[in-house]
């Protein structure tokens, strides 16, 4: 936890601030205490998300659903308020890692301890489906373990059984790679089914410390989700057994979630839970945790009611609430010996709340899709479709190579004009005016799908680009849309700074943070196109000017 920042609100609702979670692509987290001195996580959404109207529409029905689930195995919805100027939600805090940073630090679980992770997380989404919701993202870091037994967190991409499979306009389905059901992949209709294949996948790292689906690419590990049969490892006996029946690529093959659990713990999962079902060490640092908890007091500051005002007025004139200083990125998380998909502690460790990350794969940091699509699927793998939301840092990149060329090329703001080039300029040269359009590639050779740049006048430090990347394959589309300021330039180079735009309808599945761009006039007169975003894989292409 991180001490709160000037700036920061120190009360949000009728919660004191203790400090700071974390941070992620849809807002803060904040460990907070109640009056009474129940200590709650408080999620408090970014502020140009408040200026959404749809967007407080889906936050207002998901924190509905929320709190009607009343599970034992799952984090409560304490309070929340969709309708203040920047909303927010307040949930109980779990004293507990995310199964990912438990496998981590202290690698797979005992059989014990996995029989009853799975059965309490089977009753637990026994209780979702049984309230017409499908989680959609059951994955390692989504499950936290308490000194009392596990808890299923974040039910941010949660819907309505029968609901349309697809959460935007474009037709994407959502949710983790390597844990997501094959239908959920081929963005077919998906029911409960859905999230007893990511059970089964999340029992399988659990006691193995590897996802059952491991792959170098984004493409190559949705193919083998769809088309490959799991790799379970020393995986034996009767958890072999249910884990395999869960992965089945049929849903109508699959467990219901209460027989699951029932074959786990046939008294329930509250028989298994006892002091020591967490491995020593594990159990140790829990406890440690939970009792450093009673020492935490908020730190002194004048009384507020919630978010500060507004300090970018990019954000439009509205008198809504922001926090100062931009968000700093995730940290890395530590690698895994054995290879296998880690997961990532995001704003939500130790806390329910709505979705804000996915898993870390393999031992690199992994990528995204710039500010762009969050998915690159090869075309030669013919994956069926490109689904995945609310991620991080999720997929390898392209290996030790990495500190290639690109790689060790200066973020374009940093670098000098290079030689030869003409004289900086201050304003948009009138060359880059107009619609360009092309394919991009990524460093490891996946394609990064279609740019379209739109270069209007501007000078230096204002917004002189818009950015469209689609990418389509068989039918499904994900399309980002990210605004670029002018950092500097030449006659023949320009240096601009794109972050993603408030008005993406598909925001929440693009990568979100800002990347350096350069584009570079040939004389040939085409477009060269060049993006220095570790996480989108440093997509690169050629473009040609399309229309005026």
């Amino acid at each position: 936890m991180q001490p709160l920042e000037a700036g920061e609100p120190h009360t949000i609702g009728a919660y004191r601030l203790l400090g700071r979670l974390g941070a992620g692509g849809m807002g803060r987290v904040y460990l907070g205490r109640s009056a009474g001195g129940r200590t709650v996580a408080v999620k408090v959404v970014h502020p140009h998300f408040a200026l959404d109207e749809q967007f407080r529409e889906r936050f207002r029905r998901e924190v509905d659903a929320a709190r009607r689930l009343g599970a034992q195995w799952t984090a409560p919805v304490l309070d929340a308020d969709p309708d203040a100027a920047v909303p927010w939600v307040a949930t109980g805090y779990v004293a507990g890692p995310p199964l990912s940073d438990a496998v981590t630090r202290h690698g797979p679980l005992p059989e014990y301890a996995v029989r009853t992770l799975g059965a309490g997380l089977g009753e637990a989404l026994d209780a979702v489906h049984a309230h017409g919701l499908i989680h959609r993202d059951v994955k390692p870091s989504n499950v936290l373990l308490a000194l009392d037994g596990p808890r299923l967190i974040d039910f941010g991409i949660a819907r309505a059984l029968g609901a349309t499979v697809s959460l935007t306009s474009t037709g994407v389905s959502v949710g983790s790679p390597g844990y997501m059901a094959p239908e959920q992949i081929r963005g077919q209709d998906i029911s409960g089914a859905a999230d007893v294949f990511s059970l089964g996948a999340v029992l399988a790292y659990a006691a193995t410390g590897a996802a059952p689906f491991l792959g170098d690419s984004s493409a190559v590990l949705l193919y083998k989700v769809v088309h490959e049969e799991p790799e379970l490892g020393d995986l034996e006996g009767e958890l072999r057994e249910l884990v395999i029946r869960c992965l089945a690529k049929d849903p109508a093959d699959r467990p219901a979630p209460t027989a699951l659990a029932r074959r786990l713990a046939p008294g329930g999962a509250a028989a298994l839970v006892a002091p020591g079902w967490l491995p020593g060490p594990l159990e140790r640092e829990v406890s440690r945790s939970a009792v450093a908890l009673l020492d935490l007091e908020p730190q002194d500051a004048p009384v507020r009611s919630g978010p500060v005002p507004f300090s970018n007025a990019s954000l439009g004139s509205a008198a809504l609430g922001a926090f100062g200083p931009p968000l700093p990125p995730l940290p890395a998380e530590p690698p895994v010996t054995s290879g296998g998909t880690t997961g990532e502690r995001g704003p939500d460790a130790g806390v329910a709340g709505l979705a804000d990350t996915g898993p870390r794969t393999g031992t690199r940091r992994g990528r995204r899709i710039s500010c762009t699509v969050t998915l690159a699927v090869a075309g030669a793998l013919a994956v069926v479709t490109v689904g995945v939301a609310t991620l991080g840092d999720l997929f390898a990149g392209g290996g030790d190579d990495d500190q290639g060329a690109d790689a060790a090329r200066p973020p374009a703001a940093d670098r000098s004009p290079e030689a030869g080039a003409s004289a900086p300029v201050d304003a948009l040269p009138p060359a880059f005016a107009g619609t360009w359009k092309g394919s991009a590639t990524e460093r490891s050779g996946l394609p990064h799908g279609t740019v379209t740049a739109v270069f209007t006048e501007g000078a230096k430090g204002e917004d002189v680009v818009r950015l469209t990347h689609r990418l389509d394959v068989l039918g499904s589309s994900v399309v980002c849309k990210g605004i670029g300021t002018l950092v500097s330039g030449t006659a023949k180079e320009l240096n601009i700074r794109e972050r993603t735009d408030p008005g993406n309808a598909d925001s929440s599945l693009c990568t979100g943070g800002d990347a350096d761009l350069v584009f570079t006039l040939t004389q040939a007169g085409t477009l060269r196109y060049q993006s220095h975003e570790e996480a989108a894989g440093h997509p690169k292409g050629t473009l040609t000017r399309s229309g005026g």
